[in-house]
């Protein structure tokens, strides 16, 4: 198979979609690799790297997607790529659909098969192609939400950990899943008192069991939620469901509830946020305040961080790319049915319920 990586373009994403050791192991199964020039430039891997590995740069996104029967990406295609989508082709990627209707409708029109990392399957249910991400994600949100409670920066002015004879920080996740987990974990490492909301009790009975004393759970209902936020300085928004729009659990009205300076950071925002006044940010603009909280909304948390994300991404993504490259993805989603729940579009048609639904749109289930 053509296998062709292009270099992301969308606001300060310096990820690449695959290293050269991955692009190493594909060429010696006997397939083609195009990769845009400078690439994995921000990633730190130099075209040299993948030459070297016996890739072919080319100079140009268009003939990337031109020669390409197969695109591996990191985030979803944006405006100006639309047109280099070609009926036939397969994209590998990240796509939110559910939060983005122009690009849902865009690959729609391609007659492409869109694979989204986020909805690919393993058998007990889990996302194998989202996990490292949300790793990455967690334990940055936390940094990037340190960060801006310092006064400079717009927040109250607390240090997390606090000091001796000083309170920390208190913290509150919502959502226990891997991005609230990891979140948790590092925040409790910082010394601060953090509260992990999850509608599961099976999972916050877990949570409970492995997390350090300054790590509390809560049954997550408005009602508990109203609760915590008079004295919470630090929100982190880790709600996923997968495939569809995050619900919003803090409302407008609800911030009036937090102190001034008050940070709330929105790792759920690639699928619509789980904040009612969440709209996405980038890394150039990652926050805006409204009713003097300060939200962090930046949709692509990883790509802060290129190298770790790339390594951890390409570790992931590699076993379903080498299927899909060696059978097509048609006999490769016959294979394994946990890629088959990666298909969300096929030749104009929607085949996953949740994105469908998201816009009222008629879906197909039966598509191999």
């Amino acid at each position: 198979m053509i296998i062709g990586i292009p270099k992301e373009i969308k606001n300060n994403e310096n990820r690449v979609a695959i290293t050269p050791g991955g692009v190493k192991e594909l060429v010696k199964r006997g397939h083609t690799v195009y990769v845009q020039h400078t690439a994995g430039e921000n990633s730190g891997f130099a075209d040299a790297e993948y030459h070297a590995a016996g890739a072919k740069i080319l100079p140009v996104i268009e003939d990337v997607y031109k020669y390409s029967e197969m695109i591996l990406k990191v985030k979803e295609p944006v405006a100006q790529e639309y047109p280099l989508v070609r009926p036939g082709q397969t994209l590998f990627t990240y796509f939110h659909f559910a939060s983005e209707e122009s690009l849902l409708k865009a690959m729609l029109k391609s007659g492409a098969t869109c694979v989204a990392y986020e909805t690919v399957e393993n058998r007990d249910r889990t996302l194998p192609l989202l996990i490292p991400m949300s790793e990455v994600a967690g334990r940055m949100s936390i940094q990037e939400g340190a960060k801006y409670l310092e006064k400079p920066q717009g927040g109250k002015g607390i240090l997390l950990g606090g000091v001796p004879g000083v309170k920390p920080a208190h913290i509150l996740i919502l959502g226990g899943g891997v991005v609230g987990y990891h979140a948790a974990w590092v925040a409790a490492g910082s010394g601060a008192s953090v509260t992990i909301a999850d509608i599961s009790l099976p999972r916050l009975r877990y949570l409970d069991s492995i997390m350090p004393a300054n790590v509390k759970t809560l049954y997550s209902s408005t009602h508990n939620i109203e609760q915590e936020l008079p004295h919470t300085d630090l929100v982190i928004g880790a709600v996923l469901i997968p495939g569809a729009k995050t619900p919003h659990l803090l409302t407008r009205d609800m911030l009036k509830l937090l102190k001034r300076g008050s940070v709330l950071v929105d790792v759920a925002i690639d699928q619509g946020g789980c904040f009612e006044t969440s709209h996405p940010t980038t890394h150039t603009e990652p926050v805006y305040e409204v009713e003097g909280i300060v939200h962090y909304c930046v949709a692509n948390i990883p790509g802060a961080v290129p190298y770790t994300s790339t390594l951890a991404l390409t570790n992931a993504t590699l076993p379903y790319v080498f299927k899909i490259a060696d059978y097509g993805w048609q006999e490769a989603c016959r294979m394994d049915a946990g890629l088959k729940a990666g298909v969300n579009i096929v030749d104009g048609r929607i085949t996953y319920p949740a994105v469908a639904e998201a816009f009222g749109m008629d879906y197909t289930t039966d598509f191999i």
